[in-house]
């Protein structure tokens, strides 16, 4: 503790920075690398972020669900923190789009870019870079993470595919068929739901099936951060930064900032708060790009978040994994 103190982060805290934050950056860079020289072909990794989309990461959230709900009340003053931390940064996006003059027809890409985080493939791995004590409810960190995500994530798809919607038609009827489509075709939704209803039914795999499935579940989190770092090189920046800065801003400093509060409030112990924090200053998701293309939402806006989010990121985690 002296050291940190006389210091600033001080050693102790620069080795931690150092060691769980590098090895998430440097699959990032690694995969950038790999993208930008043409070592792999152009569709590499987009095949096998489809790979870790569709198989790795719904075996890696199911099965920690199924092993792990049992003590799914450690992980509800995260979820709650979360969820209170969202809601304010989405309010504050539609404040400052409406400041910024972003147009009515893109505001739902600004907002997605400011609240939507990559808990999986940023927020898990650094979780799982960091020493797997216990927390409140007698349950390993790594597991409240999952159980924190697992829901998050249904959230993230619920609200992103409102706020797109909304930028492209009245709150109606008319938004229900797209809406339900667009969650009923998200894999790590439906291994959620699927997690959820085989614990709380007490059902099991079959021993062979369950090793798969966590051998696949392995894969998805070095695989993801490798796509992540190739879709740097794929998506398109533009010559707009002005609203992709903000929108990063909010995603990166302004939500872990509103998740602070929300965690003093309720009352979260140190290592809960970190870790929620954690996730709440995670870059902008990749799949915000590809929900704003399929949605008709605005391509280069989105793109621009993520790019600009992954740098912002750096610094924030960098704070928040050595500070508190």
């Amino acid at each position: 503790m002296n050291l940190r103190r006389q210091g600033g982060v001080g050693e102790v805290g620069r080795v931690l920075i150092l060691n769980t934050l590098a090895p998430v950056f440097l699959l990032i860079a690694i995969g950038t690398g790999l993208q930008a020289s043409g070592f792999l072909s152009a569709g590499f990794l987009k095949e096998a972020n489809r790979v870790t989309y569709w198989l790795g990461l719904p075996a890696l959230l199911f099965t920690q669900l199924v092993g792990s709900l049992h003590g799914a009340g450690g992980a509800t003053g995260m979820l709650g923190g979360m969820l209170l931390a969202t809601g304010g940064v989405i309010a504050v996006g539609y404040l400052v789009a409406g400041m910024m003059g972003v147009g009515e027809g893109v505001a739902g890409t600004f907002v997605q870019g400011a609240f939507r985080g990559n808990l999986a493939f940023v927020g898990l791995p650094i979780i799982y870079a960091m020493p797997d004590v216990t927390v409140v409810g007698g349950i390993s960190l790594r597991a409240a993470a999952v159980l924190t995500v697992a829901p998050m994530m249904v959230v993230y798809n619920v609200a992103g595919v409102m706020v797109l919607l909304l930028s492209q038609h009245r709150l109606g009827w008319a938004m229900l068929r797209p809406f339900l489509r667009q969650l009923a075709t998200t894999p790590p939704l439906i291994a959620s739901l699927a997690g959820i209803a085989f614990a709380l039914l007490g059902w099991q795999l079959p021993v062979a099936v369950n090793r798969a499935f966590i051998s696949l579940g392995e894969m998805a989190l070095p695989l993801g951060l490798l796509g992540v770092g190739g879709s740097l090189v794929t998506v398109k920046f533009g010559g707009a930064w002005r609203a992709p800065l903000a929108a990063a801003l909010l995603k990166t400093a302004v939500a872990p900032a509103l998740g602070w509060v929300a965690g003093r409030w309720l009352g979260l112990g140190a290592v809960e708060l970190k870790t929620m924090m954690i996730f709440l200053a995670t870059p902008s998701a990749v799949i915000s790009y590809t929900m704003a293309v399929q949605m008709k939402g605005d391509e280069m806006l989105a793109s621009g978040a993520i790019v600009l989010s992954t740098l912002t990121s750096v610094v924030t985690l960098a704070v928040i994994v050595g500070v508190f």
